[in-house]
């Protein structure tokens, strides 16, 4: 569980903060000013291959999303990945991603208020977000996809690809 903050100003995520009060870890980011944790600058890892790679995810709840299809998404990444991890907190997964301690991180049926503060963080630390699509919609359609320049576009390739038989 963590507690997230942003601040949206004429259509764009301006400031945003996740705080995780069970590590007292204060995950802090302004547009054009980096991001932080507590008082350490945050840069998502550097790992450009998806065998080297930890992921995190959110699995769909009982009577939210479709989980056939998040069962083809995770399929696809296990085998493509070192690791995939569920900690249950998008807006905690996605400042771990900030801070390198996940190399990626993908989701669909959020909320603003789970992503919009991680977006941020991630942008700010040098990491690339995009929709499911590919593009930025992610405050509007709940789905997020989030690393570094590589791990981005290769994720983003895996999570979408279909179910080979």
């Amino acid at each position: 569980f963590a507690i997230s903050i942003a601040l949206e100003r004429q259509g764009q995520i301006v400031a945003g903060v996740v705080y995780n009060p069970a590590m007292d870890e204060l995950y802090t980011a302004e547009r054009g000013g980096g991001a932080y944790l507590n008082d350490r600058r945050l840069r998502v890892a550097a790992r450009s291959r998806l065998s080297d790679a930890v992921i995190g995810c959110g699995l769909p709840h009982l009577g939210r999303g479709h989980h056939g299809n998040f069962l083809i998404e995770l399929r696809n990444v296990m085998g493509e990945v070192s690791g995939v991890r569920r900690m249950g907190s998008a807006s905690l997964d996605l400042a771990y991603v900030a801070a390198g301690r996940f190399d990626g991180f993908w989701e669909r049926g959020l909320s603003p208020w789970d992503i919009a503060a991680g977006i941020l963080l991630i942008r700010e630390a040098g990491g690339f977000v995009s929709d499911m699509k590919g593009g930025q919609a992610m405050l509007e359609d709940g789905s997020i996809i989030a690393g570094n320049e590589p791990i981005h576009r290769a994720l983003l390739k895996t999570v979408t690809k279909p179910l080979k038989a």
